[in-house]
C-alpha cells in the first residue's frame, strides 16, 4: 500500500495492528512520513512561527502508544515542541489550540473512530479548524521534506480531558441558569452513559456527576481498545440496544452514547426509544430554532423527507448537502459567509457541529446543548420526546449497499446513475427530487406509496448505497423490486441485496 492510500477524505486511516487477515499499513515509516509532511504544512501553508507547539492525544486504541512515539520523535526532530495530552477526544484536541495554558498552533488526534480495534488513524487540527482534503494532499505530497532542526523540540506532559470536562460543566451551568441550584442543575436526573470503552467515560464522572446527576448504571466507561462489549458507534443497532437495556434496567431518565473519539453521540429516552439519526437531528434542530428562529439546518443527503417538513413547521429551513462531516460543516460555513444564517451542520451518523462551538463536530457539546434544554423541560413536567412529537416516522425503511465490480467503479456507477434518471422519467410513481446535491433522489407515489429513496456513490468505496423510506408497510419492498428491474441490465453491479 502506498502512503497516499491511507488518506480517507480529510482523515488518515490504516491498519495499525497485524491480524491473521490483515498486514499493518499504518507503519512506523508511514507515520514518520506523515509527521514530516505535517511539519512542512505548518511551515509553508499555515505560516507557523519559528517555534511551533503541537498537541498529541489519542483515544483508547491499543496502537496509540506506538503511533504517538513515532509522531513525537519525528516532530521534535523537526524542531517542533510536542504537548502530550494523553487520553483525549477529537473535539478536545481542537480545543488544545484554544485553551489558555495550551494554545498550541496545531493538534493531532490518534483515532480511527468506530472502526475495528486493529485500525488507527490521525485527525489534524490548527487554530482554524480541522484539516481539509487538500491539506492532507499537501501533507502526503511533502512527506519527504525532511528538516532536521539545529535545536530539537521539547516534550511536555499536560493532560487535557479534565480541562475540557470543566469547560463543558461551566457551559452547561451557564446554559441552564438554574436559580435554585446553579451548581447542580441536573440534580434529580438519572442519566446513564455508555462510552463503549472509548474515550467518553469522563462524561459520566467529570461532567454529569459534577452537575448533580445520578449516573448509576453507566457502562463501559473504562478505556479498552479491544472494545470487548460492543462497537462504540451511535449508528450501530447493537450499541443502541445495549444502551436501551441499561436505561430500562436502571429506570433512568436518559441514556447517552458516544463513539470512540466522542465526535458523535446519540440518546435513548426513558421509554427506551432511540433518539439517533433523524430524531436526533429533530431534537437539536428544535433547540437551535428556539434560539435562532429561521436559521438554516445543513444536513447530509440521506435525511428523511419528514424531517424537512418538521424543520419547516418550526420556521426553519433544511438544506440537504453531500455526505461527509467536513462537507456539511463547510457548507454551513459557506452559507453564513454568503449571507444565509446557519447555526447547525449535522449528519445522520451523529456528527453535529454548531456555529456557537467553532463549527466543531463535538458529540459531548451536542449532548451538553441538549441537556441545557432537557433541564428546563423537566421543570415544565416535559421530556425531550416532547420536542419531536410532530416528527412523522416512516412505516418502512432500509439502507442497502450495491457492490460495483467494474475496475473503473466510479465511472461505471456514475453512468448507471445517469441512466437511472431516464428510467425514472418513464416509470409511473417515480419523480426526481428537483433540489438534490448528491446522487439521484426520487420521491415515490401511486403504487409505491408515499416515500423516497436515494441512490448515490460512496465517497471512497466501490459501492452504491441506497437509502429507502416509505409511509406504507411493504412500500420499501416495492421500491426494491423496481430497482432490481433496472439493475438487471448492469452485470457489474451486484444487486443481490435488493432480493433480501
Amino acid at each position: 500500500m502506498a502512503l497516499k492510500d491511507l488518506q480517507n477524505g480529510s482523515d488518515i486511516r490504516g491498519i495499525a495492528i497485524e491480524t491473521d487477515k490483515h498486514d499493518v499499513t499504518l507503519t512506523d515509516e508511514y507515520v514518520s512520513a506523515i509527521a514530516i509532511g505535517f511539519a512542512a504544512w505548518l511551515r509553508h501553508v499555515k505560516k507557523a512561527g519559528e517555534r511551533v507547539s503541537v498537541a498529541i492525544g489519542h483515544d483508547s486504541r491499543l496502537s496509540a502508544g506506538r503511533i504517538k512515539d513515532v509522531l513525537t520523535a519525528s516532530l521534535t526532530r523537526s524542531g517542533i515542541d510536542v504537548v502530550d495530552v494523553g487520553l483525549a477526544t477529537t473535539p478536545a484536541m481542537f480545543m488544545a489550540t484554544q485553551y489558555d495554558g495550551y494554545t498550541c498552533e496545531a493538534a493531532i488526534m490518534i483515532t480511527a473512530s468506530h472502526l475495528p480495534y486493529f485500525y488507527n488513524g490521525l485527525k489534524l487540527f490548527t487554530r482554524d479548524g480541522g484539516a481539509e482534503h487538500e491539506d492532507i494532499d499537501f501533507i502526503m505530497e511533502n512527506a519527504d521534506a525532511v528538516v532536521v532542526a539545529k535545536t530539537a523540540g521539547t516534550v511536555t506532559q499536560k493532560p487535557l480531558l479534565q480541562k475540557y470536562a470543566a469547560d463543558l460543566v461551566g457551559k452547561i451551568r451557564a446554559g441552564i441558569q438554574d436559580a435554585t441550584d446553579f451548581e447542580n442543575p441536573l440534580a434529580g436526573s438519572h442519566i446513564v452513559v455508555d462510552a463503549g470503552n472509548g474515550a467518553g467515560g469522563f462524561f459520566a464522572t467529570e461532567v454529569l456527576a459534577k452537575l448533580g446527576a445520578d449516573v448509576t448504571g453507566s457502562q463501559f466507561l473504562e478505556p479498552d481498545g479491544r472494545f470487548p462489549n460492543h462497537i462504540p458507534n451511535p449508528d450501530n443497532n447493537e450499541a443502541m440496544a445495549s444502551l436501551k437495556e441499561a436505561v430500562l434496567a436502571n429506570k433512568a431518565d436518559l441514556g447517552v452514547i458516544f463513539d470512540t473519539d466522542v465526535d458523535r453521540a446519540a440518546i435513548v429516552d426513558r421509554d427506551g426509544e432511540s433518539l439517533n439519526r433523524n430524531p436526533l437531528i429533530a431534537v437539536i434542530s428544535a433547540i437551535v430554532l428556539e434560539e435562532y428562529p429561521g436559521t438554516t439546518i445543513v444536513t447530509d443527503s440521506t435525511t428523511s423527507t419528514h424531517l424537512e417538513k418538521f424543520i419547516a413547521d418550526l420556521g426553519g429551513k433544511q438544506h440537504r448537502f453531500k455526505r461527509g462531516y467536513r462537507n456539511v460543516i463547510n457548507e454551513a460555513i459557506r452559507l453564513n459567509d454568503t449571507g444565509t444564517p446557519s447555526e447547525l451542520a449535522i449528519e445522520v451518523s451523529g456528527h453535529a457541529a454548531l456555529k456557537e462551538n467553532y463549527f466543531l463536530d463535538d458529540g459531548a457539546y451536542l449532548i451538553a446543548k441538549i441537556l441545557m434544554r432537557y433541564a428546563k423541560l423537566r421543570k415544565e413536567g416535559k421530556d425531550l420526546a416532547d420536542l419531536t412529537r410532530d416528527l412523522k416516522v416512516p412505516a418502512d425503511n432500509d439502507e442497502i449497499r450495491l457492490s460495483i465490480l467494474a475496475s473503473n467503479f466510479k465511472a461505471y456507477g456514475l453512468a448507471a446513475l445517469e441512466d437511472f434518471r431516464g428510467f425514472v422519467a418513464k416509470t409511473d410513481g417515480l419523480e426526481l427530487e428537483p433540489v438534490n446535491q448528491e446522487g439521484v433522489r426520487i420521491n415515490t407515489s401511486g403504487a409505491f406509496g408515499n416515500g423516497w429513496f436515494l441512490l448515490r456513490m460512496s465517497l471512497h468505496e466501490p459501492v452504491m448505497p441506497v437509502n429507502l423510506e416509505s409511509d406504507e408497510v411493504g412500500g420499501v419492498e416495492k421500491i426494491k423490486a423496481v430497482l432490481e428491474e433496472f439493475f438487471v441490465g448492469y452485470a457489474e453491479i451486484d444487486s443481490a441485496s435488493l432480493k433480501k
